[in-house]
């Protein structure tokens, strides 16, 4: 029923130490390599012009495998395994800690990770901590009681719509309750309606692990009832918006009042849907998906309520199997974590428990995290180079040769008013409402979905909660909030590749400076460009500039939609177009930076490579990853980000800086003629 919507969340970002003046020797040994770039993972073999993201990481690529227990492996997979083994340690000091006080946050860690960690227990227990829930979704005998059942934020099961609270995007000091589409098993209605490829090998399969997993909890009839489930979610898919158009931002702010959202859509009984989450007095929505509700409606009206009871017991399952027996669970993984993403092997368990843990009370272990692991001077480096980096693009606007001037005194109002929150939020969350047992694994996960739904809730209408986070500290992301104007990064990513406080300066600016940059760059891309520096989704560009910024990005939705990293599945250039536009305008902005901090000087030439090309291996550096087929598959179809292969180069080809530094010749594989380049920022 919720999320954090975030309209340019970003896989990449993270903070960084600012390195002004001219060039120093080196303190200390960097993490990787003699200066921050690990040489040894190059591969000579490979044209720098051809193929740089081979070249930079080709020998890493041959050499490397892909843990069994993972679906993907590179820089972020390994720095959140760091992450995740911190927080282990972390758990096990409470453990043993004699001064845990009950109620405490300490108390909520430890027992929350405790109901998890004993599986024996777990397994003793089996399907009897459901079985009420089942019996009731069973005997839904009308569709009020099946729309209810799909508004409950303490099971939180997929609903043809979904609602949650949001930031309204043209009244950014107050909250809204936005509604979305929704419904689906499978990551993208792609996977229902295409029949090329392996589509319809995996509905099969989808219907085949649905029928297992009802068989366990004792449905007689499992079969049936997987057919019904898969055919439902197919014409939920078939009325429902594509990627492209979810993401943008006018076209899904679409406001309506009780009235007109019962008239919109009068087949669903919005009322019963909405009387779990405490929502029968909001009288104001936002319709993100308009003009598929009605069609969405017309399903759930005109779907049998046996139907529902199966969809809602399955989806139960499917929500909470990691909580239940090992039998439901490892059912649960065999499709979703093997045929999906031929992953074989689930993590540890041990790892599963502090994800649940970061999850659901992450707050509460990312106050420790950050007294343990980030040391006020890393907030501090990471502040100037984030100032560095505003510094750079105010430049690069102040000199753009296709905006007005009216356009660009906006642009840098906006940059002005950007708001940069850095390692951990300033005021934690409360979580004393919570109640958590060891011995109480369902209820636990329950009832912390149900305490933050009510506290998102509790905030209604506003005003708006500056301080919020929408991550924590201990996880390895960042993300830009176009409401708030914002731009977030928490703790956990602080650390080679992406920043090393004892790498050459190009390796840091090339690494933490782009990712910086991808972030600040969210707020004027294709999207966040919507936003003012107010977070008030309103046109502020003249007509004449944004038909000439439309015209630069088509050029870059044409280069990425050429990309097809497996037979027959492409690069999706217009739901990525956000990300790519983040990472061209990243990589720009961090190149200015770091020519900047030389303070006008030369950077000298280390081990033979020149600042630039040190840069732009930094660059291609931190997006080394294996990915395994599927995981692959169902990132090019149902995320917004270009697959880490493309996010480099796809990049540098734009880049005149990177011909220059490799001498990379017009007849290079990567070249693009210079009419053909894209520079937007």
């Amino acid at each position: 029923m919720k999320r954090l919507l975030s309209l340019a969340i970003a896989f990449i970002a993270g903070p960084a130490a600012a390195q002004t003046g001219a060039p120093k020797a080196l303190e200390a040994t960097p993490a990787l390599g003699a200066w921050g770039v690990d040489l040894s993972n190059i591969d000579s073999a490979v044209k720098p012009g051809d193929d740089f993201y081979r070249y930079v990481n080709g020998r890493w690529l041959a050499e490397n495998r892909i843990p069994p227990d993972r679906a993907a492996w590179g820089s972020f997979n390994e720095l959140r395994q760091v992450s995740e083994q911190r927080v282990q340690q972390l758990i096990d000091g409470l453990a043993t800690a004699t001064d845990v006080a009950p109620g405490s946050d300490a108390q909520k860690v430890r027992d929350f990770y405790a109901s998890f960690a004993d599986e024996a227990a777990v397994n003793a227990r089996g399907l009897a901590p459901a079985r009420a829930d089942l019996e009731r979704l069973g005997r839904l005998a009308t569709y009020d009681e099946v729309a209810a059942a799909l508004g409950d934020p303490a099971l939180n099961i997929p609903s043809p719509f979904n609602f949650y609270r949001d930031i309204d995007a043209k009244d950014p000091d107050h909250y809204t309750i936005a509604i979305t589409q929704g419904g689906l098993g499978l990551p993208d209605r792609d996977f229902y309606l295409r029949d090329d490829e392996q589509f319809p090998q995996i509905r099969k399969q989808y219907a085949a692990a649905i029928a297992k997993m009802l068989a366990i909890a004792g449905d007689t009839n499992a079969e049936r009832d997987a057919d019904s489930i898969v055919a439902l979610e197919r014409a939920i898919a078939e009325v429902s918006w594509p990627n492209a158009d979810r993401r943008d931002a006018e076209k899904t702010y679409n406001p309506v009042n009780r009235a007109e959202l019962v008239a919109l859509a009068p087949a669903f009984p919005w009322d019963a849907f909405f009387t779990p989450g405490e929502l029968t007095k909001q009288d104001r929505f936002v319709a993100n998906e308009k003009s598929a509700f009605p069609k969405l409606a017309d399903v759930f009206r005109k779907t049998p309520l046996a139907t529902w009871q199966a969809y809602l017991r399955f989806h139960y399952l499917h929500a909470f199997a990691p909580q239940l027996t090992t039998e439901l669970a490892d059912a649960n993984f065999a499709f979703f974590g093997t045929v999906l993403n031929n992953q074989p092997a689930q993590l540890p368990r041990p790892t599963r428990a502090v994800q649940l843990v970061s999850s659901q009370v992450g707050e509460a272990i990312g106050r420790l995290y950050v007294e343990k692991y980030f040391p006020a001077s890393s907030k501090a480096q990471m502040e100037a180079l984030v100032a560095n980096l505003r510094a750079a693009l105010e430049e690069r606007i102040r000199k753009l040769d296709w905006m007005s001037s009216a356009t660009k005194t906006a642009a840098l109002a906006k940059l002005s008013q950007f708001t940069v929150k850095i390692g951990y939020p300033n005021k934690w969350i409360d979580y004393g409402p919570l109640a958590i047992a060891p011995n109480d694994l369902l209820g636990n996960v329950q009832r912390a979905n149900s305490f933050q739904w009510r506290r998102q809730l509790a905030k209604l209408p506003g005003p708006v909660d500056r301080e919020e986070w929408g991550m924590t500290p201990q996880t390895v992301n960042a993300y830009y909030n176009p409401n708030l104007n914002e731009i977030v990064f928490p703790a956990a990513i602080l650390q080679p590749p992406f920043f090393d406080p004892n790498a050459d300066p190009a390796v840091n600016y090339g690494g933490i400076g782009a990712v910086i940059g991808h972030e600040i760059g969210h707020g004027f891309d294709d999207q966040g460009s919507k936003f003012d520096g107010k977070g008030v989704l309103r046109g502020w560009w003249t007509d004449a500039d944004r038909s000439r910024f439309d015209m630069r990005t088509k050029q870059l939705v044409d280069e990425y939609a050429k990309f097809e990293p497996l037979p027959g599945i492409k690069v999706n250039g217009q739901v990525t177009l956000g990300e790519n536009i983040g990472d061209l305008g990243g990589i720009e902005m961090a190149y200015s930076a770091y020519h900047r901090s030389l303070g006008g000087k030369r950077a000298p030439t280390i081990d033979g490579y020149t600042g630039d090309q040190r840069f732009f291996l930094a660059f291609a550096q931190i997006w080394r990853q294996q990915v395994r087929d599927g995981f692959l598959r169902n990132q090019v179809l149902a995320d917004p980000h270009s697959p880490a292969e493309f996010r480099v180069n796809g990049v540098v080809p734009n880049v005149a800086e990177w011909y220059e530094a490799f001498g990379v010749p017009a007849n290079a594989k990567l070249a693009l003629p210079k009419d053909r380049r894209v520079s937007i920022w």
